[in-house]
């Protein structure tokens, strides 16, 4: 035994030396050929920047593998993330197959170790990912086979790596730090079990800027399926656990053209209510820390179906949670909420909001003796079906303390039941069937973004729809009322009928809408303003529309100051600063009513009939009568304002919002009797406007209108109405009586592309002309469109400059003409299809006797003929044609030229 031992002592102490010396040769023997090999591999094969500080091939580093370290190593991503680091790691070490390389002189790697690392996943709004790095082409491919350098992984271990993912397409953005992972599996095949063990001390999650989890340690122990053929990943095991929660993850996730298939079905069953709490989003841990929590829950979360974009496919989200037995209580509170049940489902098939489908089947709390017990169905989103009975009885003081609401200080007691059964429709003039009433006596509610609560809520609501009909639905309100900053509000009354509405309603109180919005709302949002009414209002709304004002109790005023108010027909806030309403029957009377519209102000006198109708209908007609003063009406500040266009993925543009005709509302029907001092369009300005407004059916008519511009005094007829949201109607006479010329010319755009000739003119003229056209969306003239005439009457005019006259006499020889003096002249003119048409007219200056007649166009075209009557009765004359343009006329002798063509207006649908 002894002889045995010793040969046996000695062959292991052989044995073991061989091993300790060939794992101190090898590394000396192959240390550059391997170090060589790598980098070739990585070259073929590796697009992308690939660095590191120094290699080291040892037994020791991770022992019993024979490994190759690479510190300091650096890779950075392909395209479009090509400067920016994919993989940077302290240590990358890859194990190295020893028969193969001892025997065929070729290295393989068969494990993969990375520690202390930063793995930095990128993916763009095109789906372009950073980590497509790896060449798969038939080449590379073919060259890997036949180069001594292969991978055939075994096992993959990292060690304390940050990991993130950041991907734009799906907006999902994670982050992992402290991740640990060892996957180990037959790598080699194309179809393998991969086992995993992984930990993460700290686990983000962001889904369309959203956080959903922040700092949560995450256990896994999994198996998962590999297909490398098909690039299909079955998850067969998957035991999680997030903080204390354990979830169980399986399912199936395959890529197929343009996008990918799923199905996920995660669960957690039979857990304890407090573990789930700890997964859930951050803003409740120090919430959680001071709570006690008992209870068991299940938890189901499937998404199983395609996603390609490109096919409209989506998977099918559904979602359900169970609790049983749950109790929370907050801080030690004397009385917890007890006895929680919960069933909660939901689907949304095919990620479509329109096919949300919610129902909770049962929700149940008591808070002692107290309690709230509910069923809520919702079914589609447009006309959703709605199936809900909820009743409570209960301190919502106790309620705010035992769940801890911190955020909303809520008190009063709280006693409900509603039943309501059907189909939410108004279009098609169907409701719930409805029964039952909300209490609330000595109410408070107070919020963090106001420091004085809204006090004294009290509330008696009753509704009731036995048939499920608009016509049927009932609401009352008996006295309703509450108390803020020390001013109380009361309203009570009866609401009944959608078909012909039915009111019985009165209000007393005063409120300030500034400060009570920022009870709800974070501060420095501009929505202010004060209200005070005293109401009264009785009747119907078909009394009000068939005039049987008698039958109608409507009485009382409400004092408005500093309201802010839109209107979808107007691109600016209208703001009240200060107006008093009378109501009176079917009237609304305006007294001392101050309004401004951005740089425009306003003060009204008048009244409105058919009020209540308006306000209840919006197929109404408002009538009215009113007296509106102004110091200043800037008019382009009304024109419509369209929406900046939704940007297209992929492309950066600068839009902006496009203009648009003044829009007048089709509803109104007034009569509006109007002063302004001074009334601003575009580059005119006008003073002391006086004249008589009528709105009717979406068409404003102005008639004796009287005002003063460029100095002299106009009067002027308009009719007006917007076609569509890009394109108006216009018609209007105008008589300005001596008006310097010039002025006209420099100050008046349409006055000097009708008159162009004018441009050096200096002198007195008048002018009575009628012009109706179409407008474009920046309110000016569209000039194929315009048709009209009239008369410019030229009293003392000197012409001084004027081109066609110079080049005239030059053509002619005779100097005298070139700055002719024109006194008591009328020229008739006509506009159609882009041209003006002047009528024969004489004029006698320095002997002379020119006649004139032709055409011209708003672009600027000439077609003039002349006859130039010469001294010293104008027997004999000169016939001459005027073309080319007004900067370059040509004057040429004889009766002959061309006709400037036409531009007959082709009105375009939708603009």
């Amino acid at each position: 035994m002894k002889k045995y031992l010793v040969k046996g002592l000695k062959i292991t102490g052989i044995t073991i030396l061989t091993v300790l010396a060939l794992m101190f040769i090898l590394p000396k023997l192959f240390p550059e050929f391997v170090t060589n090999q790598i980098k070739v591999f990585a070259n073929k094969n590796i697009d992308g920047e690939l660095t590191f500080n120094e290699s080291n091939l040892s037994f020791f580093d991770h022992f019993p593998s024979l490994t190759l370290t690479l510190n300091e190593f650096k890779l950075k991503g392909a395209a479009p993330y090509k400067k920016e680091t994919l993989i940077s790691a302290q240590e990358m070490a890859f194990g190295i197959n020893i028969p193969r390389l001892i025997f065929s002189k070729k290295v393989k790697i068969d494990q993969i170790f990375v520690s202390n690392a930063f793995f930095n996943i990128k993916v763009n709004e095109q789906g372009q990912a950073n980590y497509n790095v790896y060449k798969s082409d038939d080449k590379a491919t073919a060259d890997t086979e036949s180069s001594d350098t292969s991978i055939k992984l075994e096992k993959i271990d990292i060690k304390n790596t940050k990991v993130v993912y950041d991907d734009l397409s799906t907006k999902i953005l994670m982050e992992a730090r402290g991740f640990n992972y060892v996957g180990k599996g037959d790598l080699e095949k194309s179809v393998f079990d991969l086992i995993t063990e992984a930990k993460i001390n700290s686990f983000d999650f962001t889904f369309g800027g959203e956080q959903y989890l922040k700092n949560k340690q995450v256990n896994a122990n999994l198996i998962t399926k590999v297909n490398t053929n098909s690039l299909a990943f079955e998850f067969k095991q998957n035991d999680l656990r997030i903080n204390k929660l354990p979830v169980d993850f399986k399912g199936t996730f395959n890529f197929v053209k343009d996008g990918y298939a799923m199905n996920f079905v995660i669960k957690s069953v039979d857990s304890n209510l407090y573990d789930f709490f700890t997964a859930l989003p951050p803003q409740f841990t120090q919430w959680l820390s001071k709570t006690k929590i008992e209870g068991k829950t299940d938890v189901l979360l499937t998404l199983k179906g395609d996603y390609i974009e490109s096919q409209n496919k989506k998977p099918d989200l559904g979602f359900n949670m169970k609790i049983r037995k749950g109790m929370i209580a907050y801080d030690k509170v004397p009385v917890a909420a007890s006895n929680l049940f919960l069933n909660f489902d939901t689907k949304l098939p095919s990620l479509d909001t329109q096919k949300l489908s919610v129902k909770i089947d049962s929700i149940y709390f008591n808070l002692g003796k107290e309690y709230l017990n509910g069923i809520v169905a919702i079914k589609g989103l447009e006309k959703p079906l709605i199936a809900a009975r909820l009743r409570a009885n209960m301190d919502l003081e106790k309620m705010n303390r035992a769940f801890g609401i911190s955020t909303i200080n809520l008190k009063g007691v709280l006693n409900a039941d509603i039943t309501a059964n059907g189909v939410y429709d108004i279009a098609g003039k169907t409701l719930p069937k409805t029964k039952g009433f909300i209490n609330l006596k000595n109410g408070m509610l107070k919020t963090p973004y106001y420091p004085n609560p809204i006090a004294d809520i009290n509330l008696d609501l009753k509704m009731d729809n036995p048939e499920g009909t608009t016509k049927d639905l009932s609401i009352q309100m008996k006295p309703a009322s509450f108390i803020f900053e020390g001013k109380p509000v009361k309203v009570e009354g009866i609401f009944a009928n959608l078909d012909d509405i039915h009111y019985d309603l009165k209000m007393n109180g005063e409120l300030d809408l500034g400060k009570i919005y920022q009870v709800f709302s974070q501060k420095g949002l501009d929505v202010k303003g004060y209200i005070k009414a005293n109401l009264a209002l009785k009747g119907s709304q078909s009394d009000a529309t068939n005039g049987n004002y008698s039958k109608l109790k409507n009485s009382g005023t409400l004092l408005l100051r500093n309201i802010t108010t839109h209107s979808q027909y107007l691109p600016k806030a209208f703001v009240i600063n200060e107006g008093i309403f009378t109501f009176k029957q079917d009237q609304l009377h305006f007294k001392n009513f101050t309004a401004s519209y951005g740089k425009s102000d306003f003060v009204m006198n008048g009244n409105v009939s058919n009020a209540i109708n308006f306000v209840l209908s919006d197929k109404a007609v408002l009538k009215g009568n009113f007296d509106i003063k102004s110091n200043n009406l800037y008019v382009d500040e009304f024109m419509y304002a369209s929406p900046d266009p939704e940007p297209i993925e992929g492309h950066t543009t600068t839009t902006v919002a496009s203009s648009g005709v003044i829009v007048v509302p089709p509803n109104f029907n007034l009569q509006l009797s109007a002063r302004s001092k001074k009334v601003y369009w575009q580059e005119l300005t006008l003073s002391d406007l006086v004249g008589n407004l009528k709105v009717n059916k979406g068409k404003l008519n102005l008639s004796n209108s009287g005002f003063n511009i460029i100095g002299s005094p106009v009067k002027m007829d308009v009719v007006y109405n917007n076609e569509t949201l890009q394109r108006a109607f216009f018609d209007f006479k105008i008589k300005a009586d001596d008006f310097d010329i010039k002025r006209a010319y420099d100050e008046i755009e349409m006055f000097r592309n009708m008159a162009s000739a004018a441009k050096s003119a200096q002198g007195i003229v008048s002018l009575d002309y009628a012009v109706k056209g179409k407008l474009n969306q920046d309110m000016k003239p569209i000039y194929p469109s315009l048709s009209g005439g009239g008369i410019l009457s030229v009293k003392d005019v000197k012409m001084k400059g004027f081109k066609m006259f110079n080049n005239v006499s030059k053509s002619t020889n005779f100097e005298s003409i070139k700055n002719p003096d024109v006194t008591k002249v009328d020229i008739n003119t006509t506009i159609k299809n882009n041209i003006i048409t002047i009528d024969r007219f004489k004029f006698k200056f320095a002997g002379f006797r020119p006649r004139i007649e032709g055409t011209s166009s708003f672009d600027g075209q000439l077609n003039i003929k002349m006859r130039l009557g010469l001294p010293p009765l104008g027997i004999i004359g000169i016939p001459l044609t005027v073309t080319g343009t007004q900067e370059n006329p040509k004057v040429k002798l004889g009766k002959k030229s061309e006709e400037i063509e036409e531009q007959e207006y082709i009105e375009t649908p939708f603009k």
